[in-house]
């Protein structure tokens, strides 16, 4: 296996001068940097990581935390957490995985062990307590989502508030009066998920703009929990000639037990939903979507995480605007 020394013999430079143009950290002329780049390629070698971390004071290793608990669904994390492994690597990171269930310590083991160069924080809560422990790190954070008071903690997310306006105006605009919300779980309301409280702001408002009679309902996962939402819908709502599904796990769920209830999509009821495109195209029928853009926000965060690692500017609040894609599960109502 090559070493710095063999590439510094085979390019005629020193083993620092090596070191420098691995590490960046020192100017070196574009012609010398061509030939010790041309040796190393010859000689396929591949600088140690622990040696290059201590050079360089980086470890080239991004922290990604995650949600894994029985209400979310782990495909479309898992969407999140692909881009985020598949953008590092563009940028010559790898990314270690945590889970959110380890709290404040697993963000302070990671940093204060100096194994990661920056953290991306996912499923934010409004008050997460995981924020005061991010500020008093010296690595950067990102995070996926959006707190009441992120307060000097860069965040980037899809613009759920906007995402609810669009299901509404389009649903409108099919001549949709009475809306129901199938949101998500009463546990993520309660632990005060923004995305969640976001979309159900947005909601709100528009209906209320817009002149629509609508209701928002969480829905527990599974099916007895989505018979339950449906039919409180049906008793406070009658009538509504189209729902908006924020929840990838009752999804399909809520389109067979409106089905087993004899009413037809599009025919008798729209929907909307609001999920990964391939969650939408992968129902009994192409569903009318606002797509989770999952690969642009995970790509956002990192391209974030790097702009701060090198000490340049980046916006503190980044939101995707929504894109709403009609397909064959909305129409407009009965007459």
């Amino acid at each position: 296996m090559a070493t710095i020394n063999d590439v510094a013999r085979a390019a005629g430079v020193s083993p620092s001068t090596v070191s420098y143009v691995l590490s960046g950290r020192r100017p070196i002329s574009a012609q010398t940097r061509a030939r010790v780049q041309a040796a190393i390629a010859e000689l396929g070698f591949h600088p140690h990581a622990g040696a290059r971390a201590l050079a360089s004071s980086r470890t080239s290793v991004l922290a990604l935390v995650v949600p894994l608990r029985v209400d979310v669904n782990v495909p479309v994390i898992m969407q999140f957490a692909t881009a985020v492994v598949t953008a590092s690597r563009v940028h010559n990171h790898d990314v270690l995985l945590l889970t959110k269930d380890e709290g404040t310590a697993g963000l302070e083991r990671v940093a204060h062990s100096t194994m990661v160069d920056a953290l991306i924080v996912m499923d934010v809560e409004r008050d997460d307590v995981r924020i005061p422990a991010l500020r008093r790190l010296k690595q950067p954070s990102v995070l996926i989502g959006l707190p009441e008071a992120p307060d000097g903690i860069v965040c980037v997310d899809l613009d759920f508030e906007a995402a609810a306006a669009e299901t509404l105006r389009h649903l409108s605009f099919h001549g949709h009066r009475r809306i129901a919300l199938v949101g998500p779980s009463p546990a993520v309301y309660k632990r005060g998920t923004t995305y969640a409280e976001r979309f159900l702001t947005g909601f709100t408002e528009t209906s209320a703009a817009l002149g629509l009679q609508t209701l928002a309902h969480p829905c527990e996962p599974g099916r007895e929990g989505v018979r339950a939402c449906l039919a409180d819908i049906d008793a406070q709502l009658p009538g509504a000639t189209a729902f908006v599904v924020h929840n990838e796990e009752a999804l399909r769920i809520v389109l067979e037990e409106l089905q087993a209830s004899g009413r037809r999509v599009p025919a008798d009821v729209s929907v909307v939903a609001v999920c990964p495109r391939d969650v939408a195209l992968n129902m009994p029928l192409p569903l009318t979507s606002v797509d989770i853009p999952a690969h642009d926000v995970g790509g956002l965060a990192v391209e974030t995480a790097m702009k701060l690692l090198d000490g340049r500017h980046t916006e503190p609040v980044r939101l995707l605007p929504p894109t709403l894609v009609e397909r064959e599960s909305s129409a407009r109502p009965p007459d």
